[in-house]
């Protein structure tokens, strides 16, 4: 086999040897400043990205305006990507779509026709099947950018030209907000009312010293197009707007319908602004179905062009704002809405603003609009009246300009040197129709020209005083606040109210009640079953491992575990593991040593009392709130020393207390001897020279002190031969006693 020779690949220019890390870096912070700036972060002038600022400058060039028909998107989208963004056609569109909902813009910039989309979060048909053209509001973004308003550039291939910035007379990124992610940062503009804003920017005006909270008597804050109510106090408000950066609580609005025989319902007709309706409806189905919203019935969608979610309770002794409080809690009927209002400033920086910042460079860029819209007019009108100057020198001298026409060989440079015409009047002397030299065409010219002069001269007033240009933008700005705060579109929909009270909801109320019994092993495995049982005899358990104890009790209950190392643990039952399983170690429940082990377990009780003991004949009572410990680790309650635990834990009963030591010496005293304790080592109550304690029983001395012998209950009640103080050593327990040394 012959060798093959592989011939070196063609030069493709000059290599430069350069380190990786500087390569990647120098890339990296390229993508990242076009990211930032052309792509993620809008201007404040305008309120838009580019993509959107293209969209609608391609719309105005396919004089897609308010009052002409629709176009198909696919041909807005097509004359984007083709001459302005070089990107994907469904990036285009969707951004088309979003500035098209009425549900996603306050002010939608587009007014589309077919499927755009709705507020369940289904998506718009395919641009081959919609249509769209500009509103009113995208048009008082356009106005006057055919009159020099703004600077353009050239495209991305150099064949046309793009606006930098919009006109923007309709202050959009306030009214509109806008939301974006980009490397390293972010920008979060809710949006507000344009009535109100214009309101604010007026006041601004004419106050330029004028506060954040000055300017929030006029706009109180965000208005979304969804509606809702948002919940936070004025300072908080006045934080975020002043910085530039916050977090605003807004809730779904409800109201509570009443029925017949006492029932009531629950009627939600706004939800939270980005909130998808159906995902909304399946977030609260499955808490529903996992028993996480127990006072919650039925849910069911009624809406059709408006939103109408009811909500059934599921008694009608349940408490509204309890209900709609575990919603609010549980679900996306509350939601935080980010205010972050970072922009690209005059110097293309981005740049955090507060309400004021912002307002000013829409202002500032309205006063470069208006003064490049000035100086745009009056040179047309200089150039318009140098033509009509011209005009005027024909009537005047109509026979000898007709003679110099038909005779002259070069007709133009001869009516120049004969009249002072520039080339200007000349060439336009000499294009002049012939019906234009009648007598009422000189009339309508000098008419013209006063006209013209009069405009000339204001203009130049306009140019030469600051206080007249700021008076005319004032009237603007007001003007568009009157027109786009009228009818349903200019009325505000998001409800500011006071930080509201918070209403108590107790743990259980998330948790549907229901009775189970808690079931632990010798060995520590813990595990619930539905149902109260009788007794154990069915039940399973690893080999070698058998029923410690069997505790009844509701998921709604605490469980209160005492370790014998002293510490006391607390426990949801709701929590615990369910089925037909071992359960879990109790060890992974509740943070327990391998050298310590479960002293007792039972249900906690409100307002309860307990009497504590150890293995030493210590003890001392505590009530039920010292037991309660928020962490899995527990709180130390009981303090033991080396060697000694704790025993026993029994809720406060009867008058006396008979405390039993495997001496089998047994000391009756009254219940008032033994302290109340938070925290302690305890106090002697019974005291031993050997052994430890073996049982302790509370009860009441008239009724006499009971205790299982052979499968009977006996009741001593001549009990005067052990009773005594507490912190001695007793007595001989009585005939008959068991032998195992306990009362059970």
């Amino acid at each position: 086999m012959s060798d093959v020779l592989i011939p070196d690949p063609p030069s493709a220019g000059r290599v430069h040897e350069a380190p990786l890390a500087d390569a990647l870096g120098e890339r990296y912070l390229a993508y990242a400043l076009s990211t930032i700036m052309a792509r993620s972060l809008p201007d404040p002038r305008d309120g838009l990205k580019p993509v959107h600022r293209r969209l609608l400058y391609a719309m105005q060039q396919l004089r897609l305006d308010p009052a002409a028909g629709f176009k198909k998107c696919a041909r807005v989208v097509g004359d984007v990507i083709g001459k302005f963004h070089p990107h994907g056609d469904v990036a285009v569109y969707e951004a088309l779509v979003r500035l098209a909902q009425d549900f996603a813009a306050r002010y939608p910039l587009v007014e589309g026709q077919g499927n755009f989309g709705n507020i369940d979060g289904d998506n718009a048909a395919a641009m081959r099947y919609t249509e769209a053209r500009m509103t009113a509001v995208a048009q008082a973004l356009l106005e006057g950018i055919a009159e020099n308003a703004v600077d353009f550039r050239p495209t991305y291939d150099g064949e046309e030209l793009e606006p930098v910035v919009l006109p923007a007379a309709f202050p959009n990124l306030l009214a509109n907000g806008a939301s974006g992610i980009a490397v390293g940062m972010a920008t979060n503009i809710p949006p507000h009312n344009a009535g109100e804003i214009c309101a604010a920017a007026v006041h601004l005006i004419h106050h330029p010293e004028a506060s954040t909270a000055d300017l929030l008597r006029f706009m109180p804050g965000p208005d979304f197009p969804t509606g809702g109510i948002l919940v936070e106090d004025a300072e908080t408000l006045l934080a975020a707007y002043d910085t530039g950066r916050g977090s605003l609580r807004l809730r779904a609005r409800f109201e509570v319908e009443q029925g017949k025989h006492g029932t009531w319902r629950v009627v939600v007709t706004e939800i939270p602004y980005q909130i998808a309706k159906a995902r909304l409806i399946e977030q609260i189905a499955a808490l529903i179905e996992e028993k996480k919203l127990p006072l919650l019935a039925d849910l069911r969608d009624e809406s059709d062009a408006t939103v109408r979610l009811v909500f059934e309770p599921r008694a009608r002794n349940v408490d509204p704002a309890m209900l709609m409080e575990t919603l609010f809690r549980a679900t996306a009927l509350e939601t935080r809405v980010s205010l972050n209002m970072n922009v690209l400033d005059g110097g293309r920086t981005p740049r955090v603003m507060g309400l004021k910042a912002l307002l000013r460079a829409w202002l500032d860029h309205r006063h470069e609009v208006l003064e490049r819209r000035a100086r745009h007019r009056l040179a047309a009108i200089a150039r318009r009246i140098e033509l009509l100057d011209g005009y005027l020198a024909v009537y005047l001298n109509l026979d000898e300009v007709i003679t110099i026409i038909r005779t002259e060989d070069a007709p133009k440079e001869r009516l120049m040197a004969r009249f002072a015409l520039s080339e200007t009047q000349a060439e336009a002397i000499l294009n002049m129709r012939l019906r234009a030299l009648r007598r009422l065409e000189e009339m309508e010219i000098r008419k013209e020209r006063k006209a013209l002069a009069s405009e000339q001269k204001d203009l130049t007033a306009l140019l030469a005083d600051p206080a007249r240009r700021w008076a005319r933008i004032s009237a603007e700005v007001a003007a568009t606040g009157a027109e786009f705060a009228k009818g349903p579109l200019g009325a505000r929909r998001t409800q500011i109210a006071a930080a509201v009270a918070p209403v108590a909801v107790a743990e259980d109320a998330f948790i549907e009640r229901e009775p189970i019994t808690v079931i632990l092993s010798e060995k520590g495995w813990l595990r619930a079953v539905r149902g109260h049982l009788a007794d154990g005899a069915e039940l399973k358990f690893k080999e070698g491992d058998r029923l410690r104890l069997l505790l009844p009790c509701e998921t709604t209950d605490r469980l209160c575990l005492i370790a014998t190392n002293g510490r006391a643990h607390t426990l949801r039952a709701a929590d615990l593991p369910r089925g037909r399983g071992d359960g879990q170690p109790v060890r992974l429940l509740a943070d327990l040593g391998n050298e310590v082990d479960v002293a007792t377990l039972f249900v906690w009780r409100e307002g309860a009392r307990y009497l504590l003991a150890s293995s030493a004949g210590r003890g001392f009572t505590v009530r039920a709130e010292d037991l309660l410990a928020e962490k899995r680790t527990g709180k130390q309650v009981f303090n033991v020393k080396s060697g000694e635990e704790v025993m026993l834990c029994t809720p406060l009963a009867g008058d006396h207390v008979a405390v039993v030591g495997q001496n089998r010496k047994l000391l009756v005293f009254p219940l008032e001897q033994v302290p109340e304790m938070a925290r302690g080592a305890g106090v002697i109550l019974q005291k031993y020279r050997d052994g430890t304690l073996a049982d302790l029983k509370l009860f009441t001395l008239a009724e006499g002190l009971r205790w299982r012998w052979g499968g009977k209950t006996r009741t001593e009640t001549n009990l005067t031969p052990w009773l005594g103080a507490r912190g001695q050593a007793g007595r001989a327990v009585p005939t008959g006693f068991p032998k195992s040394g306990r009362f059970e």
